[in-house]
């Protein structure tokens, strides 16, 4: 199925048809949140046009058949939450995620300058007893930010879930 997207400028076809085959007796349960950064962590993502960055994305997610829960974001970085089925991985997932919202983003001018997203992702999973509270935590990203800035958010979630990480590869800093 293909996924049409109108933001006012005309009507924009954004996917190629996905053709998925289902696994006799594959069954999973896999709710994963991603996190990811604005390049530099510019605060480039607009109040005025972060709702339709939301239903874009949840347009790529389900055009892969896979089951948005929860999107917000914040100026420089985003949450997507999502039940996630098994016949893609992560990584690919996260790639298209990213360059097809990119190009989008781009395509619609709504930046003075280039967007782009910061390299790399924080991908963590759930058991299904957590998915409410994950749900009510990006729902509250504003509430959670006037406390805590992005940067200690990220490494606090890399604490929590037990991750190997150096510093020198954590999202960087606003130039």
């Amino acid at each position: 199925m293909v996924e049409n997207y109108s933001c006012g400028k005309g009507l924009i076809l954004c996917f190629q048809p996905l053709k998925i085959f289902a696994v006799a007796n594959t069954y999973t349960q896999l709710h994963i949140q991603f996190v990811f950064a604005v390049k530099y962590r510019a605060a480039l993502i607009n109040k005025i046009w972060n709702d339709k960055l939301h239903g874009y994305i949840t347009g790529i997610i389900q055009n892969y058949e896979h089951k948005m829960l929860q999107i917000n974001s914040m100026p420089d970085h985003i949450h997507i939450f999502i039940g996630m089925r098994p016949h893609q991985s992560v990584s690919a997932l996260m790639q298209i995620v990213k360059s097809e919202s990119t190009n989008w983003i781009n395509e619609n001018e709504f930046c003075a300058f280039p967007f782009a997203w910061q390299k790399g992702y924080g991908a963590f999973s759930y058991a299904k007893s957590q998915v409410h509270n994950v749900i009510r935590y990006i729902q509250n990203q504003e509430k959670h930010h006037s406390k805590q800035n992005f940067l200690d958010e990220y490494r606090n979630f890399l604490n929590a879930f037990e991750i190997d990480w150096d510093e020198q590869y954590i999202f960087k800093e606003p130039e």
